[in-house]
């Protein structure tokens, strides 16, 4: 698209609230306590405006990065919109990576914030997030701020010249934003290998022909109407989460049924049981958990009506 123009952003958001999909669920949140948050997406777009006004007014513009590394909630998509909106490249961070593996991506990409939150939930245990970034950032002299949400509510350490509370930094924000248009070319994220076979490689995404890829698979791999409620339980680590649970399925329109914790707590069922309660129409998941799905047995299985996929 040589000479083509766009923002991702706008694309996945600003759109649809004038072709009749604002009051939309874009966005439906399980926790693993089972409570449930939803966002239409004029919800979403107001919440990544505030964002980013935010990172704006930190300093952030086109081309500066930021690492996002975050428990799977909806705050992860809309960090990652709101850089998408500023021309801000994003490196997402899987949570149960280590300070090092933080260390190792920041100063690679020169990353000048990180985005992360005092911890997430798994099997009913926090996540140390915050603290790992603290062990990670002495190691990172690019980073200047630290953005931390407010999501376990437990007590964390917090630098009042670096660290500052997701909800003090977007207070008062204004929720409308004018997105920029960027060249196709202009790079969208970088996401990094696991460095399971040596130093963790960056790979670059731009926009345009990433936007289109995941928006024609959408259509053609996942066949997706307009009325479905599309589950990936990918994380938004790695690639699969940022096609297939942000970038792909709100560029399409679609509605996300997003969770945070593990598919076997409090039991094996914990999947089963999201697509009768949310009305799942698609599940996209990994042949890593369908073998333990086999693993577990039919009996989980058969305690679900399942007759919305």
């Amino acid at each position: 698209f040589e000479g083509g123009q766009l923002n991702v952003s706008e694309n996945c958001l600003d759109r649809h609230l004038t072709s009749g999909r604002a009051n939309k669920a874009a966005l439906i949140f399980e926790r693993e306590s089972g409570d449930v948050r939803t966002l239409t997406y004029r919800q979403l777009h107001h919440e990544v405006c505030r964002m980013a006004n935010a990172l704006a007014g930190l300093g952030l513009a086109r081309g500066d990065r930021a690492a996002i590394y975050m428990p799977m909630v909806p705050e992860a998509a809309i960090a990652m919109l709101a850089c998408a909106r500023l021309g801000v490249i994003h490196t997402v961070i899987f949570g149960g990576f280590s300070s090092e593996a933080i260390k190792d991506r920041v100063n690679d990409c020169q990353a000048r914030v990180i985005i992360t939150a005092d911890g997430g939930w798994r099997r009913g245990r926090i996540v140390e997030l915050k603290a790992n970034v603290d062990r990670a950032v002495p190691g990172t002299p690019s980073v200047e701020k630290v953005i931390v949400l407010r999501r376990t509510g437990h007590e964390v350490p917090m630098d009042p010249a670096r660290d500052v509370w997701w909800h003090e930094l977007v207070a008062g924000r204004p929720g409308t934003h004018k997105a920029k248009a960027f060249d196709s070319e202009n790079p969208l994220y970088i996401l990094y290998t696991s460095g399971s076979t040596g130093k963790p490689k960056g790979v670059l995404h731009t926009s345009a022909g990433y936007l289109l890829a995941t928006a024609l698979t959408m259509k053609y791999v996942f066949d997706l109407k307009d009325d479905d409620v599309f589950f990936c339980t990918a994380d938004v680590g790695w690639v699969t989460g940022h096609s297939y649970v942000v970038y792909g399925p709100l560029a399409a329109g679609a509605t996300v049924l997003m969770y945070e914790g593990a598919p076997n707590h409090p039991e094996p069922d914990r999947f089963w049981q999201l697509i009768d309660r949310h009305g799942a129409t698609i599940l996209y998941t990994a042949p890593t958990a369908i073998r333990a799905f086999m693993r577990w047995g039919d009996a989980y299985v058969k305690r679900h009506r399942l007759d919305s996929l």
